[in-house]
């Protein structure tokens, strides 16, 4: 195995010689071969522990055991330890989940601060076989069918190609010594019934189970690859990356035969996972909305918008006289001008002399008032312009004023208002772009 192992490391992380390399070990089987093999092929590793304090004093023994393994290679070695039920508790998170958040923070500040290159966990292929079986019990796309990803940002699993029946045996082979976590023999997660009672099944069946199922995550890991080419494709075609948001064309999309397949493709990324509700959405009124944890997706006559949820409503900015440029969520530019070229949209032009400093760049209220430019002074509410214009409900919300003091001088990017324009008598003019 060990060979092998070489082989695997320089075929996935050709660089690896030459890197510095994080190991998170628990003291467990799978960690310490990892780290033998890491050290028996003399790559340059450290060693990070996490006491979790759910076993007692078996956890204390755990850090115990991995730090007189450090001191005896002389192996650099960090170790923290943490109340994880306390934290589980105070941010509604499962144990299971509060140690991952735990454990990958630690280990991310310590690559930052001792300038390691990356973490190597020691995740095998039975883990990633329960991974693919945990989310197919629970319903999945193909993203969560192919298993465990062998390297994601800076997270490297060198041991995915091994079985839990390699790894034994080169400890047993070479007389690695490790610690057994007593809760691996219970049935209380999910994990652990799968490996102690359908594994086994699917072994009896196939006993190359292991074999078959590692050539089956490659199929789907190329057939996850080619689904991703062609999304990428279609997306040019049918999604309009907006400013603050995305616009999905839904008479494009539905010529799709398989459109629902797309959806989940863009969307489960953004935490979305009301499927029925989405695919459904395409046909739904206008103004129907689902959202996600960070996200909003809107149905809006002809298409799907998708767009963060706005956090920042009551937010303003000041802006002083001579300032040539803004950027707050929306960039603005501002400059001297001697005379004024053709109003757009984009660009309007006001008279200086009108304009009370600092202005502010806000948020629209309801009940908003401005006289639009061209109405011979008739006033509006920004809400029936709004309306006018056809805005969904996430234009609206992105939508900024500039002011200047209580007045509105434009709805950005829409509408001027009438009181600041430039007259024959104006001699200072100020250009107003929005990029």
């Amino acid at each position: 195995m060990l060979l092998k192992f070489y082989k695997t490391l320089l075929e996935n992380f050709p660089e690896i010689k030459s890197q510095k390399i994080l190991l998170a070990v628990s003291g467990g089987l799978d960690s310490m071969v990892l780290a033998e093999l890491f050290r028996q092929n003399k790559i340059n590793f450290g060693v990070a522990h996490c006491n979790f304090k759910l076993r007692k004093e078996e956890s204390n023994l755990d850090q115990k055991f991995v730090e007189e393994y450090c001191f005896q290679h002389q192996i650099p070695f960090f170790t923290t330890s943490f109340d994880t039920a306390a934290f589980a508790k105070d941010f509604k998170l499962s144990t299971q989940v509060a140690a991952r958040k735990l454990r990958y923070e630690y280990f991310h500040e310590i690559i930052q601060k001792e300038k390691f290159d990356c973490i190597a966990t020691a995740h095998h292929l039975d883990d990633s076989i329960e991974t693919f079986l945990i989310n197919l019990s629970r319903g999945t796309g193909i993203d969560g069918l192919t298993g465990i990803p062998l390297q994601n940002d800076r997270i490297i699993r060198p041991l995915l190609n091994f079985s839990r029946d390699d790894i034994h045996n080169f400890a047993t082979e070479n007389s690695i010594v490790w610690r057994e976590d007593t809760s691996n023999a219970t049935d209380y997660y999910i994990r652990n019934k799968i490996r102690h009672h359908l594994t086994p099944i699917l072994r009896e069946i196939n006993p190359s189970f292991s074999k078959s199922f590692k050539q089956t995550l490659t199929n789907l890991q190329q057939a996850q690859s080619l689904m991703e080419d062609a999304s990428r494709i279609v997306y040019k075609k049918v999604v309009t990356d907006e400013l603050d948001y995305k616009k999905i064309n839904i008479s494009e999309l539905k010529q799709l035969s398989n459109y629902k397949a797309y959806l989940y493709q863009w969307l489960q990324p953004l935490g979305f996972t009301a499927w029925e509700d989405i695919y459904n959405l395409a046909t739904a009124e206008t103004g129907k909305q689902i959202f996600s944890e960070n996200f909003q997706l809107l149905k809006n006559r002809n298409f799907l918008i998708i767009a963060p949820k706005n956090n920042n409503f009551n937010e303003e900015y000041q802006i002083a006289r001579g300032v040539s440029e803004v950027n707050f969520h929306i960039k603005l530019l501002f400059c001297k001008v001697s005379e004024p070229f053709y109003s757009t949209n984009k660009t309007i032009f006001v008279d200086d002399e009108k304009l009370t400093y600092p202005l502010t760049l806000r948020r629209w209220k309801t009940g908003d008032i401005f006289y639009p430019l061209g109405m011979n002074g008739k006033s509006k509410k920004v809400s029936k312009l709004f309306k006018d214009e056809k805005r969904s409900v996430i234009e609206k919300e992105n939508a900024w004023l500039l002011c200047s003091g209580t007045e509105i001088v434009w709805v950005v990017g829409l509408r001027a208002d009438e009181r600041f324009k430039i007259s024959n008598i104006t001699t200072n003019i100020i250009q107003i772009d929005f990029v």
